[in-house]
């Protein structure tokens, strides 16, 4: 980050004459890291998503326990009878009646209230993931958009120094210095120049459109400040990050608890070969037009029934069947979560070393943009001995904007894989919204 500070400073000039030669714009305040993350967290669509599945996942908790709650059903049973009431829908009809029902004993419906339980912690689980996916990918985007803020002005500068060489190379072949090939080789030099710049520009335009869409705020207004980035924090080599953190992944968490929830819903299955009772009650005011007083002793207008409703399975080898479909359908589950909990584990190593490889690969673009600093002073000094020309000063030059260019890149990929590896410990969050500033 110094580095890449400390280089910046050096273009300023050129960014200034760049943004001279533009119509004035009132400028843009920069965006903290802290607030996009907030943001995005607040409006983002995963965001929205994942608390509709948390209210479902409760609505269907609730749907499950309330079974065991009366549920009461008023209505009529209007009907015209001539010679014996026959019954309408298995009551007898009536002016009048109320149906209650509900469970007393019910081992199945148990067990799926307690999978149904389970199952707002599987989504709570799942939005904590979806919540570092937010994070992880506004933290991206923010970084990458920063290091394209700086490569932007590294291009435009490249650009600038390659069409200057371009006229340079023209004027030595005009002169019989060089051949016409060192104009085409300096003319697709520019060309490059202008391809980068463009692709440059390109992918900051498709990082702000998202973190728009992320964010809520106007695409042209993003603009980044480095000084808002959290430090990333130092990972040893030395630490097992595999084995202390593959148990606390949420992804883990949640494939765990789907396991249990088919478990519980096993259970459930097996449970419906078991004994149930249930309430029921009925109420019915009926009416002498259906001739109850001709077919009965005695006719009472107001009728109640209440009790109890047992139903003791003892032949079904169909749910038998189910049953043990459901028992291996947990089975199954509980040996996808160990298939998660390994593949957490070799990710995080494999991030793990990565950060050290990706590191030494930083550290060996910074020397080769310290080497082409030094390339510059060489040529400055074979100058004034008359052993060089400012073809070969501008070459250098060039050269040193793509060192600087392959830094910050490979900067960027060591942030990147630093922020995969916070996420797969579970201090993606902690990190991003924390006060540490760098």
């Amino acid at each position: 980050m110094k580095l890449r500070t400390s280089v910046i400073a050096v273009f300023i000039l050129v960014a200034a004459t760049f943004a001279a030669s533009q119509s004035p714009q009132e400028p843009q305040a920069p965006l903290p890291f802290r607030t996009a993350i907030e943001l995005a967290l607040k409006n983002s669509v995963t965001t929205g998503i994942a608390a509709a599945d948390l209210q479902r996942a409760r609505a269907t908790y609730a749907q499950s326990r309330d079974l065991f709650l009366p549920s009461m059903v008023l209505g009529s049973g209007l009907a015209y009878s001539n010679g014996f009431p026959l019954s309408l829908e298995g009551s007898a009809p009536s002016l009048f009646n109320v149906n209650v029902q509900s469970f007393l004993f019910n081992p199945a419906q148990r067990q799926y209230v307690k999978a149904a339980r389970s199952g707002i912690e599987q989504t709570t689980s799942q939005n904590a993931e979806r919540r570092n996916d937010v994070i992880m990918e506004t933290a991206l985007d923010y970084i990458q958009l920063d290091v394209l803020q700086s490569s932007i002005i590294v291009a435009r500068e490249q650009h600038l120094m390659s069409a200057k060489l371009q006229d340079i190379v023209s004027q030595r072949v005009q002169a019989g210095l060089d051949s016409p090939v060192d104009l085409k080789r300096a003319q697709l030099a520019a060309a490059r120049t202008r391809l980068q710049l463009g692709q440059a520009q390109a992918a900051a335009d498709q990082l702000r459109q998202r973190l728009s869409q992320l964010t809520g705020l106007p695409a042209n207004s993003i603009v980044t400040s480095a000084e808002t980035i959290p430090s990333l924090p130092v990972v040893s080599q030395d630490d097992d990050l595999a084995a202390q953190f593959a148990a606390k992944s949420p992804a883990f968490k949640m494939a765990e608890q789907f396991a249990e929830s088919k478990v519980l819903r096993a259970k459930g299955e097996k449970s419906q070969l078991y004994p149930t009772v249930d309430l029921v009650a009925q109420y019915a005011v009926l009416a002498r037009y259906n001739n109850y007083d001709l077919f009965f002793n005695k006719f009472q207008r107001h009728n109640l029934t209440i009790g109890a409703a047992i139903r003791i399975p003892f032949f079904n080898p169909s749910q038998h069947a189910a049953a043990q479909a459901a028992a291996a359908d947990a089975a199954k589950a509980t040996k996808e979560a160990q298939n998660v909990k390994d593949q957490i584990s070799a990710e995080t190593l494999r991030l793990q070393r990565s950060v050290r490889e990706l590191a030494e690969a930083r550290d060996i673009s910074k020397l080769e943009h310290q080497l082409a600093e030094s390339d510059i002073e060489t040529a400055h000094a074979r100058i004034e001995s008359g052993t060089a020309t400012l073809k070969d000063e501008q070459s250098a030059k060039i050269t040193l904007q793509q060192r600087y260019a392959a830094y910050l890149d490979s900067s960027f990929q060591v942030d990147k894989a630093q922020i995969q590896l916070l996420r797969q410990v579970g201090e993606l969050e902690n990190w991003a919204l924390g006060p540490t500033k760098r």
